[in-house]
C-alpha cells in the first residue's frame, strides 16, 4: 500500500512535467499571456528546483513521512489554484489570470520539489541497497511512461475537456490540473494509513542561512540561464548581474555551510569520492539529454517538414527505450549486487545513439530516425536511478536524504544548462547561415510550419546542419561523463540494511 501511493506521487510530479506543454497554446490564447509564456514552466522548474535539497534535509530531520505529507498538500493547493486561474478576474496584488497560473504554478512547483526526492528516499529506507535496483527501476520506467501519455492526456482535456457548470463554462485546460486533485487525495490516503514512520531521524535543526543562501544563489542562476538568449542577449547587464549574485552567494553559501553546526548540505560528502562522482555524471548525462531533446523538435518541425504532433509522436522510440532498459537494468542490479557496468552500458548506448543522431539531414526518415531515437533511449534507461542509488549507497542512513535530493538538485541543474548552452549553440550557429535567427523567432517558424506554412528548402538545410551540430557537442559532454563514471568506485550492495547503521563500509583509500 506504500509503494502504491509512493508510485501515485511519482507519476504524478512526473507527468506535471509533460501533461502542460500540449495546453499552453488554449491557456495563452484564453488568458491573454503570451509574453508570459515560458514563465508558466519557469515558475514551476525555478520553485521545485530549490526547494530539492531543503526537503531532504527535512526528511533526514524530521523523518520522510511528514516531508512527503507536506509536500503531496502543497501540490495538492497548488494544483487547485492553477485550475482555478483567472476564474475570478483579477486578484489583489497577484493581478490577472496569466500571473495567478504563474504564481500558482510556483506553489504546486515547492510541494512537487518533495515528491521526486522523498520518494526515491523512501525507496531507500523500506529497502536494501541490494534489492533498490528493481524498485528504481520502475520509478525510471514510470518517468518514461509519465513522458509518453502525458501530453497525450493534456491534449485530449484540452480539446474535449470544457463542459458547463450552469451558465458558466470550464475549460477544459483545466483539467490539467484538477485530474491531480482524486491522485493526490488517494496517495494521501494510502501514505497516511499504511505507511510506517520511517523515524530514520537525527539531531539537528534547520539552517535556516544556509537554506536562503542556497535559494538565492539557485534561483539567480536559473533565471540567467533562463533570460539569457532569449528575454536578454548573454551580454546583457540583467543577465551578467544574474550570474553574479548567483556566484556571490554561493560563495557565503559555502562559508556558511563550513561554520554552522548541521549544515543543509554538509560539504564533506563532497569529500565521497563515489557521492560526489555519481552526481557530477548524473549532472552531464542530464545536460546532454536535455541539450538534445530540447532541439530535437525543431529539427523534425523546421529541417524534416513534419507537423508537431507527428513530431511528438516520434520521440516514442526514445521513451519506450528507457523504459526497457531502465527495467531491466533495475531488476539486474538487484540480481548482481553491481551497478558501475551497467552505467557504462547506459552511457555507452547513450552515446552511440547521440552519434548516429549527428548524421541525420533533411531527408532522414521518420523510420530512420526512430531507431536512432530508440537506441538514445536505451542508453538513458539506467541514468535514470543508478546514479542515486550510488550515492545513497556511499552515504549514512541518517543522510539519504540529502544524497538523494543532491543528485536530484544537479539533474535538474544540468537539465537548465543543457537547454541553455545548447540553445546559444544553435544561436551562434544560424548567426551567419540563417540570417540570425535566435530561438524565439525558431519557435514563430515552428508555429507557422504547424499551421501549414512552408518553410524556404536553404533555410531548412541551414537549420538542420546547426541542430545536428548540437548533437556533436553532446557527444563530447558524454565522453566527460564516461570519464567520470571510471572514478565512481563500485561499492558492494549489501542484501541486509540493519536500521540506523550505514548503508556500506566506509570507502577504501585510493
Amino acid at each position: 500500500m506504500t509503494m502504491i501511493g509512493i508510485v501515485i506521487v511519482f507519476m504524478l510530479s512526473a507527468l506535471d512535467q509533460t501533461i502542460v506543454s500540449t495546453a499552453m497554446p488554449r491557456i495563452v490564447a484564453e488568458l491573454n499571456g503570451l509574453p508570459l509564456y515560458a514563465w508558466v514552466t519557469t515558475s514551476y522548474l525555478l520553485t521545485s528546483t530549490v526547494m530539492v535539497p531543503i526537503w531532504g534535509k527535512l526528511g533526514d530531520l524530521y523523518g520522510r513521512k511528514p516531508v512527503l505529507l507536506s509536500g503531496i498538500g502543497i501540490f495538492l493547493l497548488g494544483s487547485w489554484l492553477s485550475g482555478l486561474a483567472g476564474e475570478f478576474g483579477d486578484l489583489p496584488l497577484i493581478g490577472g489570470g496569466m500571473v495567478q497560473l504563474i504564481v500558482f504554478r510556483a506553489i504546486q512547483g515547492i510541494g512537487g520539489g518533495a515528491l521526486f526526492t522523498t520518494a526515491f528516499a523512501i525507496i531507500a529506507d523500506l529497502y536494501p541497497p541490494r534489492e533498490r535496483g528493481k524498485f528504481a527501476g520502475m520509478f525510471g520506467s514510470i518517468f518514461g511512461l509519465a513522458s509518453v501519455i502525458g501530453p497525450v492526456v493534456g491534449g485530449y482535456f484540452t480539446e474535449h475537456g470544457t463542459f458547463h457548470l450552469g451558465a458558466h463554462v470550464v475549460a477544459g485546460w483545466r483539467w490539467v490540473f484538477y485530474l491531480n486533485l482524486p491522485l493526490s487525495a488517494l496517495s494521501l490516503f494510502m501514505i497516511i494509513a499504511k505507511m510506517p514512520p520511517m523515524t530514520h531521524r537525527r539531531p539537528g535543526s534547520v539552517d535556516y542561512i544556509g537554506a536562503i543562501l542556497l535559494v538565492i544563489s539557485a534561483t539567480a542562476l536559473l533565471l540567467a540561464l533562463s533570460f539569457g538568449g532569449h528575454t536578454y542577449p548573454w551580454a546583457s547587464a540583467p543577465v551578467i548581474g544574474l550570474f553574479a549574485l548567483s556566484a556571490v552567494t554561493l560563495a557565503a553559501f559555502i562559508f556558511a555551510e563550513r561554520v554552522v553546526r548541521d549544515p543543509i548540505l554538509p560539504l564533506t560528502l563532497f569529500g565521497n569520492r563515489t557521492f560526489s562522482t555519481s552526481n557530477g555524471a548524473a549532472f552531464l548525462v542530464s545536460v546532454a539529454f536535455m541539450g538534445v531533446v530540447s532541439f530535437l523538435p525543431l529539427y523534425m518541425q523546421l529541417g524534416q517538414g513534419v507537423s508537431p504532433t507527428k513530431s511528438g509522436l516520434s520521440i516514442l522510440p526514445l521513451m519506450g527505450g528507457l523504459i526497457l532498459s531502465s527495467t531491466i537494468s533495475g531488476q539486474l542490479v538487484s540480481k548482481t549486487g553491481r551497478y558501475k557496468p551497467f552505467m557504462f552500458i547506459g552511457a555507452g548506448l547513450l552515446f552511440l545513439g547521440i552519434l548516429a543522431l549527428s548524421r541525420v539531414t533533411v531527408d532522414t526518415t521518420t523510420l530512420d530516425l526512430s531507431w536512432r531515437l530508440a537506441v538514445m533511449g536505451l542508453g538513458l534507461g539506467p541514468g535514470m536511478s543508478l546514479y542515486a542509488m550510488a550515492a545513497q549507497n556511499a552515504v549514512p542512513v541518517d543522510r539519504i536524504g540529502v544524497a538523494t535530493s543532491s543528485n536530484q538538485f544537479f539533474r535538474q541543474i544540468g537539465s537548465t544548462v543543457g537547454v541553455a548552452v545548447f540553445g546559444a549553440l544553435l544561436t551562434h550557429s544560424l548567426g551567419s547561415a540563417a540570417g540570425g535567427l535566435d530561438l524565439g523567432q525558431l519557435e514563430g517558424l515552428a508555429l507557422k510550419a504547424g499551421a501549414g506554412t512552408g518553410v524556404d528548402p536553404a533555410l531548412r538545410i541551414a537549420i538542420s546542419h546547426a541542430i545536428t551540430g548540437l548533437f556533436v557537442a553532446a557527444l563530447f559532454v558524454v565522453a566527460a561523463a564516461v570519464a567520470v563514471i571510471v572514478f565512481i568506485p563500485e561499492l558492494p550492495l549489501r542484501s541486509r540494511q540493519p536500521p540506523g547503521e550505514p548503508t556500506v563500509a566506509p570507502e577504501p583509500s585510493h
